[in-house]
């Protein structure tokens, strides 16, 4: 990829999801790349944030994905958007770092897994779970054998946006089911993505999914349970109504048990007493548990800004992408048949066909 004076050149296509926000503010921490302009099809919120960050608008995206100081393109539109706008800036010869999930269909992950690899542009999902020091040290256990063979894994991705009455409005695009699916496809693709790169593609998801304790979104709740190559149980967690908790990943295996604590929003948000830890592991024969030097206090603010690093590295060639095309195709696949179980009653079982 071509930059300027070392400097990899970013372009924004949208405000629409907030965590572009704390991408741009961990980037101006980076020597290594700069944040250049930005357009929105909100005029108002995108000369807000514009002005926040000391951005230039651009008034016309054909515009923005025109420009030579530019070499890369965040995409954090409603998620609906995702492949009109990933396309457009694929065919524009600009690398995209697209915000989860990939997209509300597989027709549309297909449609930009084509333009893709017909650009042959740079591409990466912009999933924090795996910029995150915690869950990389957790994959490298598994990895490694740790926990021997696993059986059962739960993990927890949970918010209590729902409750926040700013966030549940009438007419953020969040709780839209035309923009967004549900909470369940928005914020459940964390997990999702998590899952398959810890364990690799499932074979089954049996699922519930629902408005439990609200009526603003399509849903507020749901838990999952994927089938893995080898018969491992996931448990997929995801909350919308969540007001706090605490083990986030729990991790048990034949041989060890893998526990991370405070590892979401509502885990991460109250004191931790004293002592705690973030991860810790227990080896069959062991007298007590193994405990790693993490932060127990971080916020989960930290593993959101922690994307742009990766991704700078990636652009550099220094690095692989956080998420692959193919690998944001299998997470909406995994959500959509969570959705539909959960409206059929009934498991389903998952192609193992590869993607366009």
């Amino acid at each position: 990829m071509a930059t300027s004076g070392g400097k990899v050149r970013l372009g924004v296509i949208s405000f629409a999801h907030g965590h572009v926000n704390a991408y741009i503010e961990a980037l101006r921490e980076l020597e290594d790349a700069e944040v250049v302009a930005a357009w929105d099809d909100d005029r108002v919120r995108g000369e807000t944030q514009c002005a926040r960050h000391g951005l230039e608008l651009v008034p016309d995206l054909d515009a923005l994905l025109g420009r030579e100081d530019i070499d890369a393109v965040f995409v954090t539109s409603p998620t609906n958007r995702h492949a009109e706008h990933a396309v457009a800036a694929a065919r524009a010869g600009k690398a995209v770092l697209l915000q989860k999930p990939m997209a509300l269909t597989l027709e549309d992950c297909d449609r930009i897994i084509r333009a893709v690899r017909e650009s042959g542009v740079r591409f990466s999902m912009c999933y924090q779970m795996r910029a995150d020091p915690v869950n990389r040290k957790m994959k490298e256990l598994v990895d490694q054998g740790a926990v021997g063979n696993v059986a059962v894994v739960r993990r927890r991705h949970a918010i209590g946006a729902l409750l926040n009455p700013d966030f549940a409005r009438p007419g953020n695009w969040h709780i839209d089911p035309v923009q967004n699916m549900g909470m369940f496809m928005d914020d459940a693709s964390h997990a999702a993505d998590w899952f398959y790169w810890m364990l690799g593609r499932p074979r089954s998801v049996i699922a519930e999914i629902d408005n439990v304790v609200t009526s603003v979104a399509p849903d507020d709740n749901g838990v999952a349970v994927f089938r893995f190559s080898r018969g491992e149980m996931g448990v997929l967690l995801n909350s919308s109504t969540m007001l706090a908790a605490e083990a986030t990943t729990e991790v048990y295996g034949d041989r060890g048990v893998i526990v991370q604590n405070y590892g979401d929003a509502p885990s991460s948000a109250l004191p931790r007493p004293e002592g705690a830890v973030a991860l810790k592991l227990y080896r069959a024969g062991a007298d007590d548990w193994e405990r790693f030097d993490f932060l127990a206090d971080t916020p989960h603010g930290a593993r959101i800004r922690a994307v742009p690093r990766s991704l700078v590295d990636y652009l550099k060639g220094d690095g692989p992408p956080l998420a692959t095309t193919e690998d944001g195709r299998v997470c909406v696949e995994m959500i959509l048949g969570a959705y539909q179980s959960a409206r059929e009653g009934r498991r389903i079982t998952f192609d193992a066909r590869s993607s366009a």
